[in-house]
């Protein structure tokens, strides 16, 4: 069965930091994909595909490529739920990036409320 990772955000726009979490979520997985969110409760400054090619070139630039092979990313969007987008995807782990012990408890609620509609 394949490992099948799924990083989602709204990537406005992708940082360094984003990459970084690419980076090393692509070893944990054979397939990482990166959801790009239509969150209609941000204003974006890129739209969604605007956000969608930033993050297949800095995938694809030889910055982050010179540090290891990646496996495979695909970067794909989404506007309904988490929980449905992962299932359709047959996501089998969310990964997620902390700034700071505050995201923490949100992201752990978030866990708790998607492991309930899984």
């Amino acid at each position: 069965m394949k490992r099948i990772a799924l990083y989602p955000g709204t990537f406005d726009p992708v940082t360094n930091g984003h990459l970084d979490i690419i980076y090393r979520a692509s070893s944990l997985c054979d397939v990482l994909i990166i959801g790009v969110a239509e969150n209609i409760g941000k204003n974006p400054f890129f739209n969604i595909s605007k956000r969608k090619s930033l993050i297949e070139e800095a995938v694809n630039s030889s910055v982050i490529k010179s540090k290891r092979k990646l496996g495979e990313i695909q970067v794909k969007d989404f506007d309904n739920l988490l929980i449905d987008f992962a299932r359709s995807n047959s996501v089998t782990m969310i990964i997620r990036g902390l700034r700071a012990v505050s995201d923490f408890d949100y992201e752990f609620q978030m866990a708790g409320m998607n492991a309930r509609l899984a």
